[in-house]
């Protein structure tokens, strides 16, 4: 199964990462603490983390047809990161990062709602969740905006790296199902 590679919403273009756009990324968001506090993947400390990031990328999507796409404003300027990550033919994920300057634009709606679009026009997908810090009420707000229904609290579920503790968390699952395939 094969996502296109690139796809725009009404103010945002997505496209495939690649290699070229390491320096990107780890300036914009993925070194910056406060981006990736409630992320369940370590702050970049170096563009070797960032490339690393990327070959995993092209692995996924070599591999899946699915996976990460960089997040772009008209103007060309990176905002951040969404994907879809393909568990099994009927279950996937999302989420999403975007660069402290493109917090409250709407644009985290914008690009959960074009994953949600993209997953449910897959044949066999039946569940689209994400999972959220309790303590983030703002991608709480995000994932509930985008008609992604609370489904409950797992307890001591997932380490959140950039917190500071090696401990699992407790962690918000939200989901979106399609009632028939």
């Amino acid at each position: 199964m094969d996502l296109p590679s690139q796809l725009d919403t009404a103010r945002l273009h997505l496209r495939c990462p690649t290699l070229l756009d390491a320096d990107d990324i780890f300036a914009r968001f993925a070194a910056d603490a406060e981006v990736t506090r409630y992320l369940g993947w370590p702050r970049h400390r170096t563009v070797a983390d960032t490339r690393e990031f990327l070959e995993a990328s092209d692995r996924e999507w070599d591999a899946h047809g699915t996976g990460p796409y960089l997040v772009f404003a008209r103007d060309g300027r990176l905002v951040g990161a969404t994907g879809l990550h393909l568990e099994m033919p009927y279950r996937a994920s999302t989420g999403y990062a975007l660069a402290r300057d493109s917090w409250g634009r709407g644009y985290a709606t914008e690009v959960t709602r074009a994953m949600t679009a993209l997953a449910f026009g897959l044949p066999r997908l039946a569940r689209l969740y994400a999972l959220c810090h309790p303590q983030n009420a703002a991608s709480a707000r995000v994932l509930e905006k985008a008609r992604f229904e609370r489904e409950g609290l797992l307890r001591r579920y997932l380490v959140f790296p950039n917190l500071g503790s090696p401990d699992p968390s407790d962690v918000l699952v939200y989901a979106r199902v399609r009632q028939s395939i």
